[in-house]
């Protein structure tokens, strides 16, 4: 299981350096939208700086992540359906998005800190949530990408089902992450939320585990 999973996901990565433009295509999408906040605001204050930020991560999975079960045909998906089980092909997108996604999240915070400042005061708190929170919204798009791929539907359909499961999980990030500006949070408090954040992770990862299969039978 773990080999298959794992050339399922050599698969998808070469396939995204071989088709470089889509890649590109996001790094200009984030770029040209941090540029303009840039424009707008210019340097705004820490709790205005860290709801942007977390806003642009939900727009940017939306484009990274839509791709995901989309771009693969229903010829491609017989295919694989000979090959690998739903569990392996599932688990392979959405290491493959976890990846993905991250990457553009430290690239946003960096453009972040280039043109918005850096009003963070704690750096490495702030790109733990950015790594956590990167994961989390991947899971949870990867998995409507998938509901809507069966649709028929296009990216539209991922940002209306996905909104109403990511709110709880960008709310708790956005809460969390005000740690790292200095906002004083009981010790317990701040254990609770990164496990409801987990917590909810976990739940996304199972829903997929379960749901997918009935979703590659049809």
């Amino acid at each position: 299981m773990i080999s298959r999973t794992f050339a399922l996901l050599k698969k998808d990565l070469l396939l995204e350096f071989r088709q470089q433009h889509t890649f590109y295509g996001i790094l200009l999408y984030i770029a040209s939208t941090i540029f303009v906040i840039y424009l707008s605001i210019d340097k705004p204050d820490a709790i205005v700086w860290n709801g942007l930020f977390w806003v642009i991560q939900l727009f940017i999975s939306v484009n990274a992540v839509a791709k995901s079960f989309l771009q693969e045909s229903r010829g491609k998906m017989l295919y694989f359906y000979t090959l690998v089980s739903p569990v392996e092909f599932v688990i392979a997108k959405i290491v493959y998005n976890i990846v993905l996604m991250i990457l553009m999240s430290l690239i946003s915070l960096g453009l972040f800190f280039l043109f918005l400042g850096n009003p963070v005061n704690d750096a490495a708190w702030f790109t733990a949530m950015v790594v956590l929170g990167g994961a989390s919204i991947s899971m949870v798009f990867t998995l409507m990408s998938a509901i809507a791929a069966k649709a028929q539907q296009n990216a539209a359909l991922i940002a209306i089902l996905g909104f109403p499961v990511i709110l709880p999980q960008l709310l708790l990030l956005m809460r969390l992450s005000k740690v790292a500006f200095a906002e004083v949070f009981r010790e317990g408090m701040v254990l609770q939320l990164a496990g409801l954040i987990i917590g909810l992770d976990v739940l996304v990862m199972a829903m997929a585990v379960i749901l997918f299969p009935y979703l590659w039978k049809d």
